[in-house]
């Protein structure tokens, strides 16, 4: 049996054993912090939408006490204002942490990689991927068959989040519009097209820095193409 001082040749158990010990704690590690992320921005989710439907109800009742009159108009602003905030800054959270989750199955897969490294035989039953590359992390998030780029997307959290705080923003710049004695019509107008703004820009903000990502990154095992049970044809 080799030793590490052999220069060559098999390493010895005891030199496998530590590095399989270290690779395993970094993996769980790895695990840990992927669990905590997606914990906590559900969470936050949850409570934005949970602000939305008691903010909007709210608004509903301030409605019929006040016969629409007096303050409602500022109270109705002033619950869409701070719904707005507050659904901005999940949105940054929620995009923070799809970024973030990208990252740690790229760092597993690298992990995947060093143990096939160790035991090539075992490394046969995985599916999810190897390689550090983009093709390795979209295997991992879907290795069971291909999942296109459209359907990642739009089944994200990040979509649901934007879309509601694209909604909740829109009717804040109708209703200031509105406030400020704008025309009804001209109000939606100005409503519906701050919503799409938003949620354009949004969508256009992750997409670069999904993009942007992976222009820079430097795969340490990139992929010679897709895995057998996902090759089409």
């Amino acid at each position: 049996m080799a030793t590490e001082a052999d220069g060559g040749g098999a390493e010895s158990d005891a030199v496998l054993a530590r590095r399989l010990q270290i690779l395993a704690t970094e993996h769980w590690g790895l695990l840990a912090a992927r669990s905590t992320a997606q914990s906590e921005v559900l969470t936050r989710i949850t409570i934005y939408l949970t602000l939305v439907s008691a903010g909007l109800v709210t608004i509903g009742l301030l409605g019929q006490a006040t016969r629409f009159g007096s303050w409602f108009t500022v109270a109705a602003l002033g619950i869409l204002g701070f719904l707005t905030v507050v659904g901005l800054l999940t949105l940054m959270r929620v995009l923070s942490v799809s970024e973030e989750d990208m990252m740690f199955v790229v760092a597993m897969n690298r992990i995947r990689g060093a143990y096939a490294d160790v035991d090539p035989t075992a490394a046969t039953a995985f599916l999810a991927s190897t390689h550090d590359d983009e093709l390795g992390m979209r295997v991992t998030y879907s290795f069971l068959r291909h999942r296109g780029a459209f359907e990642q997307v739009l089944a994200s959290s990040a979509i649901l989040t934007i879309l509601v705080t694209a909604s909740v923003a829109g009717m804040f710049a109708g209703g200031l519009c509105a406030a400020a004695g704008v025309p009804i019509p001209g109000a939606v107008t100005v409503g519906i097209l701050v919503g799409l703004a938003i949620a354009a820009g949004a969508v256009w903000y992750a997409g670069y820095r999904f993009t942007s990502v992976w222009k820079s990154y430097i795969p340490l095992r990139p992929s010679e193409g897709p895995p057998p049970h996902l090759r089409r044809g």
